[in-house]
């Protein structure tokens, strides 16, 4: 029988936080323009959550696998339509086997557990499964270790299992080659005459037990679903992430840049285009990007009971649960504060950005503080856009609080001067909703 889940505290520890970029562009559009949304009749900048999600994953995942921070020592996942190649590489180089069957054998294995893999004729996709699939990053040489010590088997299978799919693709093609020649319709298509061999049961559970959550925290955290392996576990993410927007209408540039082209720059700095200096005129390459400037109100909730139903799921004992989930939600608030998208991280410096203020509390459900800036600020007469959100947000927080007792009042931390001034009025004053963090530990303390 399952031990039944104590929390200690309550079961929501909800984020929120205010933060300024400028000329960055962190997420774009299918055009490469930046993304909007209109709320409160204006239209606003927004850093959507799966880009954040992303952002915040892969820093817990780096964190943990350098041997940093709360998670450090832990499994973690990997997102990849790669298995079929991450397996064959681990066959290959630890157990020795040759190249080809190496991949041959990991795709028909992968693909009789039910992936679907790319057109077989198209290198490119070819050993790619159709969707990104979300495992444990041992899983590849879970898997290269249970097929080599099955190797005989294996190979005998392997063979039967390719020569049926040609057989059926053969017979396939002559149908349809038969049919055009008499321009008859096209018949129903189907598998072929040959019914494929099905995988040994026990390599089949050790496939999909390779495959399975098992303890990866960042799985446990943000959730997978796999459609394509109806017995695999799919999991119920205890992380939820809202969009980020921007507190104040959109301001964007169309930036013009022009790149040099450095041989025509060395010819004319040293006198050698004189026959041909119109060939040197000009850039490189010329065009234009869009940038955005904006203060953005960012929030995300971490279910607590969740992320311990999820370890304890995976087979962990209640203790060593909870040591995990108490370590899951210090990465969560870390990544939370510390991670940043990187599209255009180099041109724009934008992963360097620190929150204005960071609002954490725990309450009886989640608590989304989005509608406290529906009146879009206006900067030539509320001030400069951080320094009135933070004040928007903190009063906005003070007035909940004071009308729901399933709420606390939580902490909060700057890494703004002003706004450090506005914390320390307010505290001075007795109107400070939460109390004071100095580091991102104490926001949870």
């Amino acid at each position: 029988m399952t031990t039944p889940i104590v929390l200690t505290g309550r079961q929501y520890l909800s984020l929120h936080l205010i933060e300024t970029v400028v000329a960055a562009l962190p997420v774009r559009d299918e055009n490469g323009a930046p993304k909007t949304l209109v709320y409160g009749g204006a239209e606003r900048h927004v850093i959507t959550s799966q880009a954040r999600r992303r952002s915040e994953r892969v820093h817990t995942r780096n964190r943990a696998n350098a041997g940093v921070g709360a998670l450090a020592g832990h499994t973690m996942g990997m997102r990849t339509r790669e298995w079929a190649l991450i397996t064959a590489r681990a066959l290959e180089a630890t157990h020795g086997w040759d190249q080809a069957e190496a991949i041959t054998t990991a795709r028909a294995v992968l693909e009789a557990v039910g992936l679907k893999f790319g057109d077989p004729a198209k290198k490119t996709v070819a050993n790619l499964t159709k969707v990104l699939l979300f495992a444990p990053e041992d899983a590849g040489t879970k898997i290269a270790e249970r097929l080599h010590t099955d190797r005989e088997a294996i190979t005998a299978w392997t063979k039967d299992y390719v020569a049926t799919q040609e057989a059926a693709a053969s017979s396939k093609k002559g149908k349809k080659q038969a049919n055009n020649d008499n321009g008859a319709e096209p018949a129903a298509e189907d598998n072929g005459d040959g019914k494929l061999p099905p995988l040994q049961k026990e390599i089949r559970a050790a496939v999909l037990t390779a495959l399975a959550p098992r303890d990866a925290i960042d799985i446990a955290l943000y959730g997978r679903f796999l459609a394509e392996i109806a017995d695999s576990p799919n999991v119920d993410g205890a992380i939820q992430s809202a969009h980020a927007f921007t507190v104040h209408e959109a301001e964007q540039i169309d930036d013009f840049y022009a790149a040099a082209d450095d041989a025509k720059l060395q010819r004319k700095a040293n006198a050698l285009d004189f026959l041909d200096a119109a060939d040197d005129a000009g850039a490189g390459m010329t065009g234009y990007q869009s940038l955005i400037t904006g203060t953005f109100y960012r929030h995300a909730v971490l279910d607590r009971r969740k992320i311990r139903a999820n370890i304890r799921a995976a087979g962990m004992n209640e203790q060593d649960a909870e040591a995990a989930a108490q370590a899951a939600e210090a990465e969560f608030v870390t990544a939370f504060i510390d991670a940043f998208p990187e599209a255009k991280k180099n041109s724009t410096a934008s992963t360097g950005t620190l929150p204005g203020l960071v609002l954490a509390f725990t309450g009886d459900r989640p608590f989304n503080y989005a509608a406290a800036f529906q009146n879009p600020i206006d900067e030539t007469v509320d001030g400069p856009a951080a320094q009135a959100a933070a004040r928007r947000l903190l009063d906005h927080h003070r007035f909940v609080t004071a009308r729901r007792p399933d709420i606390e009042k939580g902490r909060v931390l700057t890494y703004d001067l002003d706004i450090h001034k506005i914390i320390k009025d307010l505290d001075t004053a007795g109107e400070l909703p939460a109390q004071e963090a100095g580091i991102i530990e104490e926001l949870t303390a």
